[in-house]
């Protein structure tokens, strides 16, 4: 097959303009084009008054070789690339071996799938409930029907932290081995939209991604793997420096010399037990900051000037950095177009913030972290667990801000920018959920990062005009931009100190969102599934 790329069409162009695209660049008569799939679809909104789509496409004619050898000088006409996944091996007959996978976040999930179809039978350990029960608890809460629940919430449960977000499916990850799409072909068996495998920017969305999980579940399992659910880890067996297995929180033991944590960055009690027991960790970056809300037509008309609206298009995102006169960077983080701020927290007395999409993305407003870089170096020095406590004293003062029931403090831009307390809301109405008291945001957060945000809003709306509008919303706090540490790993995905235990995903500092733990949850299966075969 023969990918052809950089065919540019008009939003509103004809299912039949694509064919006739191909057949105009290749010189082909409309019969001579066999088939055509398509790659990649983005689109081109550098100039607002002439917006286009841009296809990669993947074509199939009677003349393939022909027109390899006449395009050769032409970059943007060469051979398919094999594309397909290749298993690195399958579990030898009568294996015992069962690896364990702590956490069914995304890259616990994907880890334990493909330990599956090699045929390693895991078994995966979740703290928290099944998806539904799951979802359940976290809408009571947020709505004030129930009581905040420390492991079951919109951070610990199955699938994991991205399950209540805007589901977005792409990455700055570099991939030579096609495990992006191997990901993204998983999630389309799952039930997920097809499109997901070449829309630029893919998202599944809160509710389908329930679905979706429900279904990779029962993949698992139909292939011998197993999924505990209520089955938190109290530790993990180490001998001379080599695991044994897990203790769980009930007194059950589980033997294994290959365990994956895999859990989100918001374990704290889990980072600390492996800290006790010795495994290697260290302080990493991470970013602090607040929700900001927007109109979304505010967005739209910014981005898509007289396309805003456009079904193609949809609801508009953005992504915004500055770098500030004291040095630090702001940046927009998990921008959700059409979504909501949702209650984030994972331990008691304390608020956090996350943005949340449907599918649909046809919430009223457009949210967004705006966020400050931090370093351990300069900003928790003193331990390798320091970030954490960071992180706690941060969100205990939104507790207390908030009035202590869970609701998020609150600001407008304007009384922000200005100095002052908030005493009521403008146009733009917050979203979060349980609830939002306004206060002075600014008794939050360190006073660099406060400076620093403060500089950086009037300079986004250079970029975006009213996106320092007086109305517009601050809610705090960020924190959970990423894990504040690393579980230090070797080339063979293992601990640096640790046989046999596997340090993965966004937990252990090795992801950044749905689709890199996804593509780490691989990786690491097939290192266990290679490290088993080899001692086989």
């Amino acid at each position: 097959m023969i990918r052809l790329n950089e065919i540019k069409l008009p939003l509103d162009h004809s299912e039949e303009a694509i064919a006739e695209a191909i057949c105009k660049k290749l010189e082909l008569k409309p019969h001579e084009l066999l088939e055509y799939t398509i790659f990649k679809r983005s689109f081109d909104a550098r100039k607002k008054r002439n917006i286009f789509l841009v296809y990669v496409v993947d074509i199939k004619t009677y003349k393939d070789k022909s027109l390899l050898k006449r395009f050769r000088r032409d970059p943007h006409v060469i051979e398919t690339p094999d594309m397909a996944y290749k298993m690195v091996g399958h579990a030898p007959e009568g294996c015992e071996e069962r690896p364990i996978v702590i956490g069914m976040g995304p890259c616990g999930m994907f880890a334990g799938l493909m330990l599956a179809r090699m045929g390693f039978r895991p078994i995966i350990l979740e703290r928290g409930k099944q998806v539904d029960e799951r979802t359940k608890d976290t809408f009571a809460f947020w709505k004030k029907r129930g009581k905040f629940n420390p492991e079951s919430n919109a951070q610990f449960g199955e699938g994991g932290a991205g399950t209540f977000s805007d589901g977005k499916l792409y990455s700055q990850v570099r991939d030579r081995q096609h495990y992006k799409r191997k990901v993204l072909e998983e999630f389309v068996e799952a039930g997920s939209n097809p499109e997901i495998l070449y829309i630029a920017k893919p998202h599944i969305g809160t509710f389908k991604l329930v679905g979706v999980v429900k279904k990779i579940r029962a993949t698992i399992e139909s292939l011998g793997g197993e999924i505990r659910f209520q089955s938190k880890v109290k530790t993990v067996e180490i001998e001379d420096r080599k695991v044994k297995g897990v203790t769980l929180e009930n007194g059950d033991f589980i033997p294994s010399t290959h365990v994956v944590m895999a859990m989100g960055h918001s374990a704290r009690d889990t980072f600390e037990m492996l800290f006790d027991q010795g495994v290697y960790i260290e302080p990493k970056p991470f970013s602090i900051g607040f929700r900001i809300e927007h109109p979304q037509p505010l967005i739209d008309e910014c981005r898509y000037g007289e396309f805003a609206g456009n079904k193609t298009l949809g609801a508009a995102d953005y992504k915004l950095v500055h770098h500030c006169k004291n040095g630090r960077s702001v940046y927009s983080f998990c921008m959700c177009p059409g979504g909501l701020v949702i209650g984030a927290a994972s331990e008691p007395g304390m608020v956090v913030t996350n943005g949340m999409s449907q599918y649909s993305r046809n919430e009223r407003n457009a949210n967004a972290g705006i966020v400050v870089g931090i370093t351990p170096e300069e900003d928790y020095p003193e331990h390798p667990l320091a970030g954490i406590e960071l992180q706690r004293k941060i969100e205990s003062k939104a507790f207390e801000l908030g009035g202590g029931d869970y609701s998020a403090p609150g600001q407008l831009v304007g009384d922000f920018l200005s100095g002052r307390s908030s005493e009521e809301l403008g146009k733009v109405k917050p979203s979060y959920a349980p609830g939002v008291k306004l206060t002075d945001l600014s008794e939050v957060l360190p006073d660099f990062a406060i400076e620093a945000i403060r500089e950086a809003l009037p300079a986004f709306d250079k970029k975006i005009k009213g996106f320092a509008m007086d109305e517009a919303m601050l809610t705090g706090v960020e924190t959970r931009t990423s894990s504040p540490i690393r579980i230090k790993r070797g080339k063979d995905y293992q601990s640096i100190n640790t046989q046999g235990l596997y340090p993965a995903g966004e937990g252990a500092g090795y992801a950044g969102g749905i689709l890199s733990a996804g593509i780490d949850g691989v990786k690491v299966a097939e290192a266990i599934a290679l490290n088993i075969l080899q001692e086989s």
